[in-house]
């Protein structure tokens, strides 16, 4: 096991984490029976189930305690960079099964995580010493109308995609097929169609949640609380049990071209960085970009999803003028297309988070050589950014949602991964101190779901001006903090 072939580095990080959050890989399409090491034994029958004032005097959900077969499969999540052990790991199939669940955790005085998934950076879905409500056995998909989708949160994205994109339809989700819809909805969600349709939250309708007193609430009944779901619902307010998602049309087609230069030092990364801003500054929303810097190696991406035209052949022009080489894709079924950027199943050593959110290229300029020496001299090591705008900045959806980065042009990414557990502090190290270079200099505006223990002032980083209002919708739905983790929303104090 020595490092990540090169090859296989690209594969498992071009647009993997372009979709990601507080969610898994592996436990979307499993039933409740099937749990690895689920066993009669691991039903719960204790505290709840003995305690006469509980609210639910039959307990249908599991519950796994240290020690018992299944634990560690449901503890462990993408990151095998982390490990955490919580108290209890509930799973739960259904609505009622989660009331149940969150009960529990408040008479047994447990902080509760909530996993959909598993993919947090950061293991915000898990805890230590806690209860941790496992949701990735909640999984369906019920169609409402041909228009709009009910979506339960474990719902992994290429489940998803292969029930919708058959029937011509779409959210714009992000690429990582493994990711939870749960997470990666409610902290904003975007990826490869997003500059047409808007981020994933953009397209929520309603969501149905178990607060931290135990009760079923429904957003038609509290527009904020849509609202503060629609980039802030990360596991703050209570356990988000299904969302209802309206449809686009879903584009015919996707085309993806790839331009690469093998081997670039971080001078002549700086210009065709600069280039890149240049070029990329007005996309037509049909079309998404991305620069990766990959150690000593340059890909730059370009998809469409429309017809290419005159306007779009001259970017790939430009963006050919910029490299050594150029692959142009074919337009390719999108069913198929999407595929291609899945990225990797099994889980992983690494450290991800975002690298801030920029508006052009001279917020950056002054200083963005440091980080790229650092990346082009340290192995494994990847700074990315991803277009976003777009329909992303439409002032309809600002208003009805706390995602707090509109208006930003650019979405960038810091990523490393090694193979071995003694490669741990030497890479976090490295990666520590690219931070230090963006932070010194003044980035700090953050995307949420792509989080950092590290983050200074976090509240405003990732919610801006909105913070105190989501606040206030935390001390309406959960006033003891029963829901929390590093990083999480605390109620507002007058």
């Amino acid at each position: 096991m020595g490092k990540i072939k090169r090859h296989q580095f690209i594969k498992l990080s071009l647009f993997s984490s372009a979709a990601v959050y507080v969610n898994s890989c592996g436990l979307g399409n499993n039933k409740a029976e099937n749990t690895p090491g689920a066993t009669k034994d691991t039903i719960l029958k204790d505290s709840i189930a003995q305690n006469p004032s509980t609210k639910t005097n039959a307990p249908t959900f599991k519950l796994y305690k240290k020690g018992d077969e299944g634990y560690d499969t449901l503890r462990n999540g993408f990151n095998k960079r982390i490990n955490k052990y919580p108290a209890v790991i509930a799973l739960c199939k259904s609505q009622e099964e989660v009331a149940q669940a969150v009960t529990y955790g408040i008479e047994n005085k447990l902080p509760i995580s909530i996993r959909s998934g598993g993919h947090s950076f950061e293991g915000f879905s898990c805890n230590d010493d806690g209860l941790v409500i496992d949701l990735s056995t909640m999984n369906q998909v019920s169609w409402e109308n041909e228009n709009t989708v009910i979506i339960e949160p474990g719902c992994i994205l290429s489940q998803l995609y292969d029930i919708i994109l058959p029937k011509n339809k779409i959210i714009p989700a992000g690429s990582c097929g493994n990711v939870g819809i749960g997470g990666l909805t409610l902290g904003g969600g975007y990826g490869l169609f997003s500059r047409k349709f808007g981020l994933t939250c953009d397209s929520l309708q309603s969501i149905t949640m178990v607060d931290g007193k135990g009760n079923i609430i429904n957003s038609k009944d509290d527009p904020e609380l849509l609202w503060a779901c629609k980039g802030g619902g990360n596991g703050n307010f209570g356990v988000i049990t299904s969302l209802k998602f309206s449809l686009n049309t879903a584009p015919d087609f996707l085309q993806s071209h790839r331009f690469k230069i093998a081997h670039i030092d971080a001078q002549k990364a700086r210009q065709v960085l600069k280039q890149w801003f240049s070029v990329t500054a007005n996309l037509p929303p049909s079309c998404f970009s991305a620069f990766v810097l990959n150690g000593a190696s340059l890909y730059i991406l370009l998809t469409n999803i429309e017809k290419q035209n005159s306007e779009t052949q001259k970017i790939v022009a430009q963006l050919s003028s910029l490299v050594d080489k150029t692959i142009a894709g074919k337009p390719i079924p999108l069913a198929k297309a999407v595929q291609v950027f899945y990225g990797e199943k099994k889980p992983l050593y690494f450290k991800n988070a975002s690298a801030g959110l920029y508006k052009n290229f001279e917020e950056i300029s002054n200083f963005i050589e440091d980080v790229l020496k650092k990346v082009t001299s340290t192995g494994d090591m990847i700074y990315q950014v991803n277009t976003v705008g777009g329909e992303i900045n439409n002032p309809v959806f600002a208003n009805a949602s706390s995602y707090s980065h509109r208006g930003q042009n650019y979405l960038s990414e810091l990523q490393t991964y090694w193979r071995q557990e003694s490669q741990t502090d030497k890479m976090v190290t490295a990666f520590e101190e690219v931070q230090q270079i963006f932070y010194a200099n003044g980035i700090k505006q953050q995307y949420r779901n792509y989080p950092d223990v590290n983050f200074k002032n976090w509240q405003n980083a990732y919610y801006g001006e909105n913070y105190p209002r989501l606040q206030k919708v935390k001390s309406k739905y959960d006033p003891g903090n029963v829901f929390r983790y590093d990083q999480s929303i605390v109620p507002f104090i007058q």
